[in-house]
């Protein structure tokens, strides 16, 4: 039985929210914990089965928490977003996670990360630069910690049902668009088949149609 935590699940029903779902659709005998900040919607989450804890990824000692009760074979999901990057919480979570002997993590950031900032527009850079400035500082800390790991980058993350059509391209300039509930499901396959193999990867669904480039 695998234990996930996934910190990045909100309200808005985004990526996180999807891995959770799918979790419990196709894995039920999984450990699945998760925390969020709505105390309403964590009672929602608690009543299909999982874990939660209220809180927020920059508290230090809550996150420490949750990595000692998951155990060290436990797997970690980031998909923390938003527009700062989340630098500060990605930078606690890969702490608390080396601190608790935790091995695996996997961390959604995005396309225009890392070494594929030169890929992105001057007005990507321009519109949310800063973002994906932050996420590449969250890659290099997870890059340089004792964790295995895996990145994945995905491109313009839209709402959709399952297309089975999302790809991962590793050192490849790719640009486009990719579904949330696709996305979800490429995370699950990483971690259900242990694909942690230190690399970060582009995501898209080569098959959506791109109106601009990100």
């Amino acid at each position: 039985m695998k234990t996930v935590i996934i910190f990045g699940v909100s309200a808005h029903l985004g990526t996180g929210y999807q891995v959770s779902q799918l979790i419990k659709q196709c894995h039920p005998q999984w450990r699945c914990i998760v925390l969020v900040r709505d105390a309403d919607f964590a009672k929602q989450l608690a009543k299909q089965g999982i874990e939660t804890h209220v809180g927020d990824a920059t508290d230090k000692e809550l996150v420490k928490k949750i990595c000692l009760q998951a155990g060290p074979e436990a797997i970690i999901i980031s998909t923390l977003g938003g527009e700062t990057g989340n630098y500060i919480a990605q930078r606690i979570i890969i702490d608390c996670a080396e601190q608790a002997g935790v091995k695996q993590m996997l961390l959604v950031t995005s396309l225009g990360c890392g070494d594929s900032w030169p890929t992105l527009s001057l007005r990507a850079k321009q519109a949310f630069g800063n973002a994906v400035r932050e996420k590449s500082l969250a890659e290099v800390w997870l890059q340089t910690s004792t964790l295995n790991y895996v990145i994945l980058r995905p491109g313009g993350l839209r709402d959709g049902e399952l297309t089975n059509n999302g790809q991962c391209y590793f050192a490849q300039e790719v640009h486009g668009f990719v579904y949330r509930k696709e996305l979800a499901k490429i995370i699950m396959d990483k971690i259900a088949n242990q694909q942690f193999d230190n690399r970060a990867y582009s995501v898209v669904d080569p098959n959506l149609t791109v109106n601009y480039y990100y």
